[in-house]
């Protein structure tokens, strides 16, 4: 909680004035009642018309000023809640960033959102309403006691009467309430992770015609979100009319008591009509606070939500004095594993094993094996989307702990088997690992990506909008642009991720016959289930259940592993398998 209030520390300025001016209007409002008995007492009992409109125009003053006041409040409370909100969000985007693939899964897409949305507007308008009614709300408790206490002590003890039990019903309510708003909060992540799910997986759904399934298991998981409102919603319910009971007796205990005190001489008809003004002070600043009860018990729930990411240590973290400059180059060996093993949090076994090998520059990588293998999570050490839990990883001399995360992905693109384009015209795309690259580059990868022909088509050529996740693509179209944008990149080491898996064979052979030509210095390393598309690679690397089970040329895997023929022969004939 504490990271979450330190982000005020930049509004000193509105949490100081925007208080001091709601109080300003808080005590002009205080005044108003004492007046209108002067009124009752003096001019109305008097018949003097000139004391009526002199205490008339009083009032009307302290009404301009106190307006004046509230609307300097709401200045500084709109400027403090919308700032620090953004800075709270800033900090939350800048955090999920930071955090590793494992840490996201661990809080779900769908919570995060829900987190920098709902729950940061949660906190904004809690601290608007800790501005503009916190401070006054208890003042004015506090001041229409006092100044009843002034008129008739006796009368007065009435509110000191009222006062405590509104506030037991205030604490009741709100022990009982903070539980379910965590509640709730963690049904609306649900209820994200449903709609969500709906609406990346529309093709899906209509292709199975599980519309009306998915509308079912939608109104399920709002129908919890509803009960569970609905229940909290009951308990808060009760704040209102208690409140209301209570104070509406203590009126009829002051007119009544007012009365007699009246009929023998110790109070004027003035006096109880002010306090009869500011029991009703009390009964309206109770209902405020009643209300900030039920507001602050939903703020502080997300304020634990937002907390909680906040508050994360990043499980992947740069080193005190990481190497920034690219040119670490040694030797000819650009990539050795060295004995390294990984092990995914809370696993029981390791999912690889003591790999050791090395890349020379220029050469071409294919790296193949079963489902779950661990060919993706291996490639993904490289540049450090996960971490080795033994063995290390060293990069042109240099362990890839070392470097910082910029500079070392710099050298290291990977191009992911789901291919991902982001909403924006297909230059601005292109141009995201390299943003000076000129139309002309941007032409030639996608030439070489085998994306030049569907592109120029295009009306507007590189300056076509793509919708949201491309959807205005095809999957073979997406993979090549993003084959595209990492070679815009011009990255070191550029590794395709079974990148391909949605081109046809014509297209695939087409594309691996240009980066060969293309890219003699850059080295490349290819996951496949296909043999044709890593067989004529410079090395392969077969895996299996985290283990290399053999290292060398197609031809000479065919001699000596006997998993790789396996693979092979599966694939093709006996005479396409020794072409």
């Amino acid at each position: 909680m504490k990271i979450i209030l330190s982000y005020l520390s930049g509004f000193k300025k509105e949490l100081k004035y925007g208080p001091f001016f709601k109080w300003l209007e808080a005590v002009f409002e205080l005044i108003i009642p004492f007046v209108m008995a002067k009124i009752i007492d003096v001019g109305i009992k008097n018949n003097d018309i000139p004391f009526i409109l002199y205490m008339g125009g009083i009032m009307v003053v302290l009404g301009i000023v106190g307006y004046v006041s509230s609307l300097t409040c709401q200045y500084y409370a709109s400027r403090a809640s919308q700032g620090y909100g953004t800075i709270v969000r800033d900090e939350l985007y800048k955090k999920i960033n930071m955090l590793s693939s494992e840490q996201l899964q661990a809080f779900g897409t769908n919570s995060l959102i829900t987190r920098m949305t709902n729950d940061v507007n949660q906190l904004q308008l809690a601290v608007a309403m800790l501005i503009r009614l916190v401070v006054r709300a208890p003042f004015l408790i506090i001041g229409a006691t006092a100044m009843a206490l002034f008129i008739d002590w006796k009368l007065a003890l009435l509110f000191l009467l009222i006062i405590p039990i509104i506030t037991g019903i205030l604490y009741i309510v709100m022990s009982k309430t903070i539980p379910f708003y965590r509640k709730i909060q963690k049904k609306v992540d649900n209820l994200s992770l449903v709609t969500r799910q709906n609406l990346v997986g529309v093709r899906v759904i209509r292709a199975f015609s599980r519309q009306k399934d998915e509308t079912e298991k939608f109104n399920t998981a709002s129908e919890v979100v509803m009960d569970e409102s609905i229940r909290v919603g009951k308990i808060s319910a009760l704040l209102n009319p208690l409140t209301y009971v209570v104070v509406n007796i203590g009126v009829i205990a002051i007119i009544w008591f007012g009365g007699i005190r009246v009929n023998i001489g110790d109070l004027s008809q003035g006096e109880v009509i002010a306090f009869i003004n500011y029991m009703m002070q009390i009964l309206m600043a109770l209902i405020v606070v009643a209300n900030l009860v039920v507001l602050f018990t939903r703020a502080y729930a997300s304020a634990l939500r937002v907390s909680e990411v906040l508050e994360t240590v990043p499980a992947l973290t740069e080193s005190a004095t990481p190497i920034t400059s690219e040119k670490t180059a040694v030797g000819d060996i650009q990539i050795t594993f060295d004995t390294v093993g990984f092990t995914y949090p809370d696993a029981q076994i390791p999912l690889l094993q003591q790999l050791s090998f090395s890349i020379n520059k220029g050469e071409t990588i294919g790296i193949i094996g079963g489902t779950g293998a661990g060919k993706s999570t291996l490639i993904s050490l490289l540049p450090r989307m996960y971490d080795v839990t033994s063995g290390a990883i060293i990069v042109d001399g240099v362990n890839v702990k070392d470097y910082d995360f910029k500079t070392l992905r710099k050298k290291i693109n990977i191009i992911p088997q789901k291919a991902v384009v982001f909403t924006g015209t297909i230059a601005e795309n292109l141009r995201w690992g390299n943003e000076e690259a000129t139309d002309e580059e941007l032409w030639k990868a996608l030439e070489t990506a085998q994306a030049k022909d569907f592109v120029g088509k295009m009306e507007h050529g590189l300056e076509t909008k793509l919708y949201q996740a491309g959807k205005n693509l095809s999957g073979g179209q997406k993979q090549r642009l993003t084959i595209a944008r990492a070679l815009v990149a011009k990255p070191e080491v550029l590794i395709f991720d079974d990148s391909s898996s949605a081109l046809d064979y014509v297209t695939d052979v087409a594309m691996r016959k240009a980066l060969k030509d293309n890219l003699q210095t850059t080295t490349i390393i290819a996951i496949s289930q296909r043999i044709n598309a890593i067989r004529y690679s410079d090395k392969i690397i077969v895996l299996s259940h985290g283990e290399i089970k053999g290292i060398g040329t197609h031809t000479s895997l065919l001699e000596t592993c006997d998993l790789y023929k396996e693979i092979a022969l599966s694939q093709l004939s006996e005479e396409e398998v020794q072409k």
